[in-house]
Parts: C-alpha cells; sequence; structure tokens
C-alpha cells in the first residue's frame, strides 16, 4: 500500500509536470520606448559625430553602445512641421503643418490638434498596451489637453519658442505656472518619474527637450547651468568664422559671437546632463536591456557654416543647406542593438514611425491612408542591409522650397520663381557651387528636377499642397511680411 501511494503521488507529478511543460511560456514583455528629442539641434554640434569642443559623453555613450545614422536629416527645417513628421510618418504636404504654430493655436479659442485626423505613434503605442508619456515640447496645437495617447503625463509648454531656460511657464494637469528650476533638469525630472511610476509595464516615454535651442536673444547671454563656467574661455572652433552669407536674414548678432558660441556649447552639454540621468534611471531599474533609447532633434541647424546662423527659414530666400537638414539619430538597446555600429544610408524623419513600428514588431499598425513614403530601416538596427539604398534619395521642403537629396545630385527648387540650385554632392559637399542651368549640366538637372516633381505628385495632398493652391494649418512665414529680428 505503501508503495503504491508513492507510484501514485510520482504519477501524479510526471503527469502535473507534463501539464506545466506543455502550456505555451509568456510573452515576453514589449520593449519600452524612450524617444529624446532635441529643439534645433545639428548632428556636427555631438562629440559621435566628431566635434573636438564640445562635451556630449553620454550620448556619445549612447552611440557607442548602439547603432548611429551619418546621414539623417528632416524633411523641414522648423519645429511644428518636423514633430508632426516623426510621429506621423507623413510629410507637409500631407500633414498640413508647414511652418511653426502661431500661439494662438496652442492655447485659447483658436486652439486645436493638429494631428487629429492622423493616427500617430503616441497613439498606436496606447493600442498595443504601453502607458504614454509626453514630458517637454508640444507645439503642436490644443497644448492645454493631452492628446495623442499621451494621457498617462502631459507636461509641456505652453508656446513653441524658448525665451529662456530658468522662471519658464509649464502646462501640468490643464493649469499654467512657473517653474524656476531650469527647464532641461525639469523635463528630465519628469520625465524620470513617469519611468519609476511605469517600470512594471511598457511605456513610451517622449522626452522633448526644448534644448539646446540655438536661437533668439538668450544667445547674447551666459547660460544658467553648470557647464557655463567651463566653456567661459573656450575658443570653440567647432564654430566656423566664415563672412556672413548675403542670404542671411535673421540672427545676425549671433555670427561670430563668442557669448553665443559658448552659450550653444553649454546648452548641448546640458542636454548631454539629461540624457545621463535617463540612462542611469533605466540601469537602476534594471530595464536597460528591455527599453529601446532614441535621440535625435527636430532639424537640423547651422553655426556658422558657409556664413549661416540657423535653419532654413533664417535666410532669404528660404534655405536648403543639407546641415539645416541633418540631424543626430541614434538608437540604443544593448542586448539586442549591437553596439558600435553606424549606418551611412540617407534616410529621413518621415521614415521614422515606420521604422519604430517595425523594430517593435508593430508593422502591422502603420498606418495606411494618406500612405506614408516612409520606408523601414529598423533591419538595419539589427545589422542587416537595407535593400532601397542603391537609388537612394530623401525629400525636403518648406513652403515655396522644395528639395531632392539624392546620394550624388542635390536639386532646391523654389516656387514659382526660383531661384534655384544644384549640387554635385560627391564633388562639393559644402554646397558651395550652383550648378543650376550651367552648361553640360542639362541631363543632370533633368534628371534631379524629374524625380523632385514626381515625389510630391505621388505623396503631397491637393487639400495641403501649398505648390498647387493647398493650404496650410500654421500661418505661412512666406506670407507675412518681411521684418528682420
Amino acid at each position: 500500500m505503501h508503495s503504491i501511494f508513492h507510484r501514485g503521488l510520482a504519477f501524479i507529478a510526471i503527469a502535473g509536470l507534463s501539464s506545466i511543460t506543455s502550456q505555451p511560456a509568456p510573452a515576453a514583455r514589449p520593449t519600452n520606448v524612450v524617444f529624446i528629442l532635441t529643439d534645433n539641434q545639428g548632428a556636427w554640434t555631438l562629440g559621435c559625430y566628431g566635434n573636438p569642443d564640445i562635451r556630449t559623453p553620454h550620448i556619445d555613450q549612447l552611440a557607442t553602445q548602439g547603432i548611429r545614422f551619418t546621414r539623417a536629416l528632416s524633411s523641414n527645417p522648423v519645429c511644428s512641421p518636423t514633430r508632426a513628421t516623426f510621429l506621423s510618418g507623413l510629410i507637409p504636404s500631407q500633414h498640413g503643418v508647414h511652418c511653426f504654430l502661431d500661439p494662438k493655436y496652442m492655447i485659447g479659442p483658436e486652439a486645436y490638434n493638429t494631428l487629429d485626423e492622423f493616427d500617430t505613434l503616441g497613439e498606436i503605442l496606447k493600442k498595443a498596451g504601453y502607458r504614454c508619456g509626453l514630458s517637454g515640447k508640444w507645439h503642436l496645437g490644443a497644448n492645454m489637453t493631452p492628446s495623442e495617447g499621451f494621457d498617462d503625463l502631459w507636461v509641456t509648454k505652453p508656446d513653441g519658442s524658448t525665451k529662456e531656460f530658468t522662471d519658464q511657464l509649464i502646462i501640468e494637469n490643464g493649469e499654467v505656472h512657473e517653474v524656476a528650476e531650469y527647464t532641461t533638469s525639469y523635463f528630465t525630472r519628469r520625465g524620470v518619474e513617469f519611468i519609476e511610476k511605469n517600470k512594471d509595464q511598457p511605456f513610451f516615454l517622449f522626452l522633448a527637450y526644448n534644448g539646446p535651442y540655438a536661437l533668439g536673444p538668450l544667445l547674447l547671454h551666459e547660460s544658467p547651468n553648470r557647464h557655463a563656467e567651463y566653456y567661459a574661455d573656450k575658443d570653440l572652433l567647432c564654430f566656423p568664422r566664415d563672412r556672413m552669407h548675403p542670404w542671411q536674414f535673421n540672427n545676425l548678432d549671433y555670427h561670430n559671437n563668442p557669448v553665443s558660441m559658448r552659450r550653444v556649447a553649454a546648452e548641448v552639454s546640458g542636454v548631454d546632463d539629461g540624457v545621463g540621468e535617463i540612462m542611469q534611471t533605466l540601469d537602476r531599474l534594471h530595464l536597460t536591456e528591455n527599453t529601446l533609447v532614441i535621440y535625435t532633434s527636430d532639424q537640423g541647424w547651422m553655426g556658422g557654416q558657409n556664413g549661416i546662423w540657423g535653419m532654413g527659414d533664417h535666410t532669404r530666400p528660404f534655405g536648403a543647406h543639407d546641415l539645416m537638414m541633418q540631424i543626430p539619430l541614434i538608437f540604443s538597446q544593448p542586448g539586442s542593438i549591437s553596439p558600435d555600429q553606424t549606418c551611412d544610408a540617407l534616410v529621413s524623419n518621415y521614415d521614422f514611425l515606420p521604422s519604430v513600428l517595425g523594430y517593435l514588431g508593430l508593422a502591422k499598425d502603420m498606418p495606411t491612408s494618406p500612405p506614408s513614403p516612409g520606408r523601414d530601416f529598423s533591419p538595419a538596427l539589427h545589422g542587416q542591409p537595407l535593400s532601397w539604398t542603391a537609388d537612394n534619395a530623401v525629400f525636403y521642403e518648406f513652403e515655396n522650397t522644395r528639395c531632392m537629396r539624392g546620394e550624388k545630385w542635390k536639386i532646391v527648387e523654389r516656387h514659382p520663381s526660383g531661384p534655384h540650385e544644384l549640387y554635385d554632392m560627391e564633388a562639393d559637399p559644402q554646397e558651395r557651387f550652383n550648378l543650376f542651368g550651367q552648361p553640360g549640366y542639362e541631363e543632370a538637372q533633368a534628371a534631379a528636377q524629374k524625380r523632385l516633381h514626381a515625389f510630391f505628385d505621388r505623396y503631397a495632398d491637393p487639400k495641403y499642397d501649398v505648390w498647387k493652391g493647398g493650404g496650410s494649418k500654421a500661418t505661412l512665414l512666406s506670407s507675412r511680411e518681411p521684418r528682420k529680428k
């Protein structure tokens, strides 16, 4: 009886074990996402992109432990349109935000959400079970009200521009109040709190810094952050001392100005401090290997190269120089993305949404209407080749200015009467010699123009195609009375 009892227990145990082992393994927790988006930052301001003067150790470390895209370009030179593109995968001629939004669209009776008609990254991840939070600059309308899936944290600015980095107004819980804290530190702190609160469930943090900014009268003053003292006596030769370009329209006081250069450097390093805090938080909570961290900027920025300071909206005619478009783009997830990778493919911020969704295994959730021009570059994050790089090009638009940037040829057209530009980017990467209309380049010019027009003919929505009478959700800068600032 005794032996029979034990045999019975053994049978039960084995049967129970068989039952347990036959059950499917629990699904792996979805990858967290921390999307760090800075304001007006050229890739060249970072150490990992070759800058020898500006200290960015934490961003450099992020690049070292993941993949850095060396030729990522924005599709527009100002804040609101590029942010709309990152979140929607659409170009301005599709989402309708052609310029930075007026304050009246952010707070007040005319305020509205410019992305309301589209499915965007926050909404997609929210539906996939993520807790979604925004800490930082929004600048896409209806700033007082959480939207686009960011219901779990909504801490933002009531405006788009940055006057200073201390004693600034912040929106929180539907109210506006002043925060004395250094703004970059404040947005970082709120991001850290969001990660801590949601550490046990999938989360998406959109950490949208309003730094380094690099514009406005604040550039005539020393930074309030801890780096100002370090840069106070630095020459910062990474900022070229070039004669002012004849097209420069705004920002005249900052050219070749050491105070402005040092202020920019200090604000870049201030952002780097924030990135370091986010990385340390993930390490402390043992979330590093389950979190995709992305670092990029809304658009590029020039600090004296070719005699230009600022972005494409700061010249007349509007500019389309590569450095007005080139942004840092870094992806890191140790254990999933191999370290020390670079990708030299030309990619755009309209490629961002399909690539993030592809990486997260959510490609099926990519919106199909309107059809995004974006391409999924997520295979590159795993060290795999991209099938579309052989004859690659990216496209750019700012109101009356459109551009096609290919591997060799770059064409810039301004509607309706120019001036136009054509550059051989292999022979002239600094865009010094305009070949448009020059003898001997007729075939290359015609091919580049055809490619430019075909892209916008395919993707531009007639409702928002300003070249063909369409409108804009933002007041067009080209329609305003010219005024030097």
